[in-house]
This record gives structure tokens, C-alpha cells and sequence, in this order.
């Protein structure tokens, strides 16, 4: 286990107390609803973690489930779905064998919940990944859409892959999937110095909190890439 997967095993509470500053300037959902708004839509969520995308975007959807492997982060988004007064289920199951029919689905977003498999799957990661996207383009329906969202780096002040792994694999989704780019700044906003490294050490590490505090960080550059695909309807669907 991985230093990613215990957080995910075991620190379920703080990192969601970590993502909840995320994204002060409200950048994500307008980037996510000028790829497909969200109105009248079905929309499945893999890798939904502790619910980050569904207490954003369950109101605007007709539909949302929240997917993922790890039974603690799911308990943590029940929690706060209950606060959110939110009723979406929630579905503890692997991204590379999606418990759903074929075409179920209008909306298919894996947030921040592929590229670990780059560094956990160093030698087969094109086929461990290849397996999600596949089960993202099954489910989704004629004339869908797929999208992923992936870090471009925190605590830089421009865009870019945290390392060359990412980089490789961002590259491939663009090239042999299909995949556009777009690129969001989503700073996280806390209320001091100190409460920035407190939140984020235990997920980034010593590095990240030597430079929040020589920077002087309470806003801490944050910036996403969302990749986006349009799966062509058929025929029958679009006559």
C-alpha cells in the first residue's frame, strides 16, 4: 500500500477537510458545463473519493452516482451528502470493471482518480488505464461525454505536469484516446499560513510545505486539467 492509498484507506475525514478550500474562484463547474452542462443529465462519477464533484454539480444533474474503490472515502461522502441534504447513491466498485449497463449514462467523469495508476502500474499502466477509458466509453450513451480531470501541479505559478510519468500519460489520453485539454486554475484559499501547511503536508508532503511557508502561501496555486472527449452518436440516435 502506497502512500496515497492509505490516505484514501485511512484518512478519508482530512483529506476532504483538505479539498474543501479547493477551487476559491468557482472555476471548475463553469470549465465542466461549457464542455456538457449538466442539466437533465445522467451522470456517473468514477473515483467520486469523498464527493468532491457531486455536492458541486447533484443539483444541476438529473442523475448522479458517486463510484469508488475505497469504502472509507464513500462513508466520508455519505457524511457529507447528509449535510448537503443529497439522496445520489453511492457505489463501491472498480474503475476498470464498471458495475452498469452499456450506454447508461449521458456524463462519464474520472476526477483526479486515473493518474495513480501511472505510478502504481509502472509497466502495464497503459493497459490498467486503458481499461477504465474503455468502460467509460462503453457506458457512456450516443452522443456522451467523457471527461477527466488530473492535476497540473500544486504550488507552481504555471501549468504542468508534476512530473515526466504524468506527463507521458497526459500525452497518450491526448493522442491514442482522443482527448482535448483544457487547463483551470483552481487555488485552494486557507485561512493562514500555518492552517495551509496543517491541511496539506500529510498529502503532498515536506516539500509543498517548505514552499508554502517561503512563499507565504494562504492561497496556494492550484491548477487542473480537464481532458474531454464527445463520443459520436449513432445514427439512430442522431436522426
Amino acid at each position: 500500500m502506497d502512500h496515497f492509498e492509505k490516505i484514501y484507506a485511512y484518512h478519508a475525514t482530512e483529506y476532504h477537510e483538505m479539498i474543501t478550500p479547493e477551487d476559491i474562484d468557482c472555476n471548475l463547474v463553469p470549465a465542466l458545463e461549457r464542455v456538457s452542462p449538466f442539466a437533465g443529465k445522467r451522470v456517473l462519477d468514477l473515483g467520486s473519493g469523498t464527493g468532491r464533484l457531486p455536492l458541486l454539480v447533484h443539483k444541476m444533474a438529473r442523475d448522479i452516482i458517486g463510484l469508488d474503490l475505497n469504502f472509507p472515502m464513500l462513508l466520508e461522502q455519505q457524511r457529507q451528502r447528509k449535510k448537503a441534504k443529497g439522496d445520489w447513491p453511492l457505489v463501491c466498485a472498480d474503475n476498470r470493471q464498471l458495475p452498469c449497463p452499456d450506454q447508461c449514462m449521458d456524463i462519464v467523469i474520472a476526477g483526479w482518480a486515473i493518474g495513480h495508476l501511472r505510478a502504481w502500474y509502472a509497466d502495464t499502466w497503459q493497459v490498467q488505464i486503458g481499461r477504465i477509458l474503455d468502460e467509460m466509453e462503453r457506458v457512456v450513451s450516443p452522443g456522451g461525454t467523457l471527461i477527466v480531470l488530473e492535476t497540473l501541479t500544486t504550488g507552481a505559478l504555471k501549468p504542468a505536469p508534476p512530473n515526466l510519468e504524468l506527463a507521458e500519460y497526459y500525452a497518450w489520453l491526448e493522442k491514442r484516446w482522443g482527448y482535448s485539454r483544457d487547463v483551470i486554475q483552481t487555488d485552494y484559499q486557507f485561512g493562514s499560513v500555518e492552517e495551509a501547511v496543517a491541511r496539506t503536508e500529510f498529502f503532498f508532503g515536506a516539500g509543498l510545505a517548505q514552499s508554502i511557508r517561503q512563499n507565504e502561501w494562504a492561497r496556494l496555486p492550484e491548477w487542473t486539467g480537464l481532458w474531454s472527449k464527445q463520443v459520436k452518436p449513432t445514427h439512430a440516435a442522431a436522426s
